[in-house]
Order: C-alpha cells, then sequence, then structure tokens
C-alpha cells in the first residue's frame, strides 16, 4: 500500500515539471503556448518605410543660378561685370541611414550657361530625417568651375544647406506611396564668394 502511495505522489510532483518542460521548449523553438508561430521583431524603419541602416543611392536633376561677388577669384571683365550663369545639374550619389540621421557622399557634372561653361564637384553630406520622408542636410565638398567669355577656370570648397521634401510631406503619399521621389531645395557658396541656389528632383532607390 505504501508502495502505491509513494508512486501516486512521484507521478504527481512530475506532471507539473514536464508542463514547464514543454512550455519552457515551445517558447525556445519560436511557438508560443497556443501552438502558433511567435511575431518577429519588426524591423527598424525610417518615417517613410524605408529601411532605418543600410544604403540608399539615388540620382536627380536640378536647376539654378550661381552669381560670384565682386572680389571673387573669377574677378570681373570689362563689359560683362562679375561672373555668373544659369546651370542644370545632374547628381548622382549615396546615403547611409543612421536611424533618424544619415551620412552621403555625392557627385554633381553641371552645364552651364552665361559665364559658366561647366561645372563638376563632389561633397560630403549629413543631416537628419524630418517629417514623413524628407531631410534637412549640410554639405561641404570641392567644386571645378571651368568660364568663359573672358573668365577664367577655378577650383575651391563649396559649402551648402538643403531639405528634401518627399510626396507624404507635400500630401501625395496616397497618390505615390513609398516611391523615393523627392524635390530638394539647396543653397551652395563657392569659398563664401557666390551664391548658387538650386531645385529639382531626387530620385532615391
Amino acid at each position: 500500500m505504501k508502495t502505491h502511495l509513494f508512486a501516486a505522489a512521484v507521478l504527481a510532483a512530475g506532471i507539473p515539471a514536464a508542463g514547464s518542460a514543454q512550455s519552457t521548449s515551445s517558447s525556445d523553438s519560436g511557438w508560443n503556448t497556443t501552438g502558433a508561430p511567435a511575431a518577429a521583431e519588426p524591423a527598424p524603419a525610417a518615417p517613410d518605410g524605408t529601411p532605418a541602416f543600410g544604403i540608399e543611392p539615388y540620382v536627380g536633376v536640378l536647376g539654378g543660378y550661381h552669381s560670384f561677388d565682386r572680389d571673387s577669384e573669377f574677378g570681373t571683365v570689362p563689359g560683362r561685370g562679375r561672373m555668373g550663369g544659369w546651370l542644370v545639374s545632374g547628381i548622382a550619389g549615396v546615403n547611409v541611414p543612421l536611424g533618424p540621421v544619415f551620412v552621403g557622399a555625392e557627385g554633381n557634372a553641371t552645364k552651364g550657361f552665361d559665364d559658366i561653361s561647366w561645372e563638376y564637384g563632389v561633397r560630403g553630406r549629413a543631416g537628419v530625417r524630418a517629417g514623413d520622408s524628407g531631410m534637412v542636410f549640410a554639405s561641404a565638398g570641392h567644386q571645378w568651375v571651368n568660364g568663359r567669355r573672358g573668365f577664367s577656370d577655378q577650383k575651391d570648397w563649396i559649402y551648402g544647406i538643403g531639405v528634401e521634401v518627399g510626396p507624404s510631406d507635400i500630401g501625395l503619399g496616397g497618390i505615390t506611396g513609398n516611391s523615393g521621389v523627392r524635390i530638394r531645395l539647396q543653397a551652395e557658396t563657392y569659398d563664401f564668394d557666390s551664391l548658387r541656389p538650386m531645385a529639382g528632383l531626387v530620385f532615391h532607390f
């Protein structure tokens, strides 16, 4: 009789332990207590739904005007005054998102008019993400400027600030979705001797 009571006590003590082991095994295997797969943790993402970390290449087309001061290294040309001209610029670059901020590099090849023949440049960028898909940034780099109509060719540092506004920020999120198209507005200065406002479209991949 004592043997039967002892066996019953051991069996009763073993049931909770077995249930606990089964629960632990289920949890470790990625299944919840109902037998369904456990939900995976969502990957970090930027406000516009793009990955919060990675590499984001882009291309774009900008237009604007580059006006130089009279005391810039280009000087003045008799009968023309200070240097200036309209610009059409093709850009290509890459952003490296780091959560709410980003860093990147960008190059440009720019056709000039009036007193400017061509411009070429490369610059680094850094900034923060704003709104649903926009960004605010500062840039610094080197720019080559080929003059015409008596103006010389020069190269020097260039600095700038700018913003990019995505579809969601201007009420077009429901039309375009996460298309990667952004409007850019920027202003730069060549060695603090010029003003170079530009605007256009940037296409992120």
